[in-house]
């Protein structure tokens, strides 16, 4: 299994989110397979289906969930330097193609936020910039295209 990285937040929030699903979650699923059940002839049931699907779904994010703190990496500042980029990093590139500046952290997939400049090292540009230092180029393939970035400089 890959580890994953996570931030002592995004560690904890999994947790809180892994007891509530094997308990809060696991007694509406059994509730509901009860009731379904007491609709008679379970060969027709659509209801009981249902909620056998969910008890399914339930497990499989439970177990998910299990091992995602299992092989979890905790990323702490303390760990990191400006010298290469590394998962909880903060950098800054230079987009040739828009000839922009553009800044991202670089996190584990769990924590990735696109939308408010946080990348996965899962994601394209995340896996090409990973491990790289200033001054480097790094090419990344995008629907639209090759894109080409420079590093311009590596924050913790």
């Amino acid at each position: 299994m890959e580890d994953i990285f996570l931030t002592q937040e995004g560690l904890e929030e999994t947790k809180k989110e892994l007891e509530y699903l094997k308990t809060t979650e696991r007694i509406n699923v059994a509730k509901m397979i009860g009731e379904a059940k007491s609709y008679g002839d379970l060969s027709e049931n659509s209801e009981y289906d249902a909620a056998k699907i969910k008890e399914a779904q339930l497990e499989l994010k439970i177990l998910e969930l299990e091992n995602r703190i299992k092989n979890a990496k905790i990323i702490s500042k303390d760990m990191l330097n400006t010298e290469v980029v590394n998962v909880g990093s903060k950098v800054t590139l230079y987009d040739e193609d828009f000839d922009e500046e553009v800044v991202y952290s670089l996190m584990g997939a769990t924590d990735s936020d696109p939308a408010n400049g946080i990348i996965s090292n899962q994601s394209p540009l995340g896996k090409a910039i990973l491990g790289q230092k200033v001054g480097a180029k790094v090419q990344v393939e995008t629907p639209a295209g090759i894109a080409v970035y420079k590093v311009l400089k590596i924050e913790i």
